[in-house]
């Protein structure tokens, strides 16, 4: 599953620290995401689209 939480985060001049805090978590975990390498639980992928504003749906997409 493919997502665009790092265009998302760029666009917004939103650190990948700043995303890991808000949605608490740790860099590393959003880092992984990004990169493809770790897929986020459901409870996770809900709380980045609301802190990326937008639906879960557009955040993520398939491969």
């Amino acid at each position: 599953m493919e997502n665009r939480i790092h265009e998302l985060r760029k666009q917004i001049r939103m650190s990948q620290e700043e995303l890991a805090k808000a949605c608490g978590v740790s860099r590393q975990t959003i880092n992984a995401i990004e990169n493809n390498k770790y897929d986020p639980s459901l409870q996770l992928a809900f709380q980045l689209s609301k802190t990326l504003g937008i639906t879960v749906d557009d955040l993520f997409r398939p491969d």
